[in-house]
């Protein structure tokens, strides 16, 4: 099955309303409609209408995490249906950046799984090892669990209607990149896991890689079998490099 190409770009904690004026600027005059792959930014919630304000249609933008709860005493958290009014779409769940700094489990991030999908919002979920994990060797088993904690909450139906990214945490701002082979090894691993629950899902899932995606990698890349565009770091918040990696994905 063709699949279609995604490539996200993830923000972080950068920005601010004058700098995301001339990035979006920079952004919307390249040749979006010469890309086929589906382009997403994901802003730091407190910017996501004003960057709604300046995109247009060939440019979605999500959220960079949401709260599990719908609503209730829960200070400082965004709700799904809260980004879903600003006319988000998707939002990233399960970043290593929230699992590492803010200790969040595989359990609380299938429960954000489950409130996007109940939203009807597309998750991105991000799975992936540190480098002492793969140096023993783990790589797989750390992945299947983090996959298992969502199949355990959704089902395997649910999964038709997620994006996964698959981002070593030992790539992340690093300046380090898995080589193809070695990314193109996990992806085909978590494709076959989901093959073995269902291989009507398995051939519709796209999943993204993630760690130090460049312009000059990214092409190389996204042509592995199973590499269906990247979740993009740093280099999303340059507007002539972000667009040479959508370039890359079609």
């Amino acid at each position: 099955m063709n699949r279609q190409p995604m490539v996200a770009g993830n923000w972080k904690m950068h920005g601010s309303p004058k700098s995301i004026n001339q990035l979006m600027d920079a952004l919307t005059e390249q040749d979006l409609e010469a890309l086929t792959c589906e382009v997403l930014v994901c802003p730091p919630a407190l910017f996501i209408e004003q960057v709604k304000r300046l995109t247009n249609d060939k440019i979605k933008v999500g959220a960079q995490n949401i709260s599990e709860h719908h609503k209730g005493a829960f200070t400082g958290e965004v709700a799904p249906d809260m980004i879903k009014s600003l006319g988000c779409q998707h939002a990233i769940v399960g970043h290593s950046e929230r699992r590492q700094l803010f200790r969040e489990t595989n359990e609380q991030v299938a429960q954000k799984v489950k409130a996007l999908l109940d939203c009807q919002l597309t998750p991105i979920l991000c799975v992936g090892e540190t480098l002492q994990q793969r140096d023993a060797e783990q790589t797989m088993t750390v992945v299947i669990a983090q996959l298992n904690a969502v199949l355990e909450v959704v089902g395997i139906d649910a999964f038709e209607q997620l994006v996964i990214a698959y981002e070593p945490v030992w790539a992340i701002g690093t300046g380090k990149t898995a080589s193809p082979e070695q990314a193109q090894q996990v992806h085909a691993e978590v494709r076959q896991w989901l093959s073995s629950h269902s291989e009507d899902v398995a051939s519709k899932v796209r999943i993204l890689y993630g760690g130090s995606v460049k312009s000059e990698n990214a092409a190389e890349l996204f042509g592995q079998k199973d590499i269906d565009g990247g979740l993009i770091g740093g280099a999303s918040l340059k507007a002539d490099d972000f667009y040479q990696i959508c370039k890359s994905a079609g």
